[in-house]
């Protein structure tokens, strides 16, 4: 009787114990867009054929999983949440032990910026700097008025259109003949630089990363000179009915992985894989160059980047939740 008792201990120990050593169900918000799809998926994977999860995704955006995240602990992981739209609401839950912040996503950060194409500044290399594109501005003809040059700024009603406009005045480009183009859309802006680049022509203007475009088109971001002013560009530049903005190049934008604090206690190896987990902007266009080349959905992303890229995702994890990951492929 005292050996089966204690067999039935021991037993009982050792199923705890592998009950601890399972991660169990995760929940994770897929955003809808190209690059968070592909993050979430990626996550879903590895935690599933990785760790040994039951990881399951869950539609998401911006400001309602943020919301959910700190009102119901739910999902237990966002992997791209671009913070600045709901900083303040993050930080609070941050502050109260709700949310805890992961690694960078994206570890440039969202990067915005005024753009030529790389074969101009082949041939014109000052025109990488703003006073070289002035002295230059000749190159850039209007398309419907060539007496003018033409500055291809964010389409109308979205707030990059404010803060590109602000800097347009600051850096005094009317002055040296520049006009402001509206493209009409982010179809209409990003079709102007697959024409322009196709036929090698000239394009100035506002664009941001990661994207397609910057993956399928080697640009230049020109240099304002000043380095980056960040109270200048929250306090102004950013702001609709600013007076007097001055010169700034852009700040990144944080572009962060954030989880519940609930989830980070439970589960520190996969807080571990998700500290380390992020790609570059340079990583991130190409990415999405490919899934807009192949109508690809995230997880055909997904897919192509873990048999593509090993030497990159390896180095995120444990050697034997790699090998274990590379198996399931």
């Amino acid at each position: 009787m005292k050996l089966k008792l204690a067999t039935l201990l021991i037993a009982g120990l050792a199923a705890t114990q592998a009950s601890a050593d399972e991660c169990g169900k995760i929940t994770i918000a897929e955003m809808n867009w190209n690059s968070a799809s592909l993050m979430a998926n990626l996550d879903q994977f590895i935690l599933n054929e990785g760790y040994g999860c039951s990881a399951e995704l869950i539609p998401g955006d911006t400001m309602p999983t943020g919301a959910s995240m700190i009102e119901k602990a739910q999902p237990d992981i966002a992997p791209e949440m671009w913070t600045n739209a709901l900083k303040e609401s993050l930080d609070k839950g941050v502050a109260d032990k709700r949310l805890r912040y992961a690694g960078k996503a994206l570890v440039d950060g969202g990067e915005e910026g005024f753009w030529v194409p790389s074969y101009m500044v082949e041939q014109y290399p000052e025109l990488a700097t703003i006073e070289g594109l002035k002295k230059h501005a000749k190159l850039f003809p209007h398309p419907e008025d060539s007496s003018t040059s033409a500055f291809y700024n964010c389409p109308a009603g979205w707030n990059c259109q404010i803060s590109a406009g602000n800097l347009f005045k600051a850096l005094n480009l009317s002055d040296t003949g520049f006009t402001i183009v509206d493209p009409g859309s982010s179809a209409g802006l990003s079709g102007s630089i697959a024409k322009a680049y196709e036929r090698e022509e000239a394009w100035f203007g506002y664009y941001w990363a990661p994207t397609a475009i910057l993956g399928k088109y080697e640009m230049v971001k020109v240099d304002f000179g000043t380095g980056v002013d960040k109270d200048q560009y929250l306090n102004c530049v950013s702001k609709e009915g600013c007076e007097s903005p001055e010169v700034t190049m852009y700040p990144p934008s944080p572009v962060s992985t954030v989880v519940t604090e609930a989830f980070a206690n439970r589960e520190p190896a996969l807080l571990d894989y998700l500290n380390n987990r992020g790609f570059s902007n340079t990583q991130m266009n190409a990415l999405l160059a490919w899934m807009e080349d192949n109508q690809a959905t995230g997880e055909d992303a997904m897919f192509y980047f873990l048999e593509t890229y090993p030497e990159t995702w390896k180095q995120w994890l444990p050697k034997e939740v790699a090998d274990k990951v590379a198996s399931a492929l």
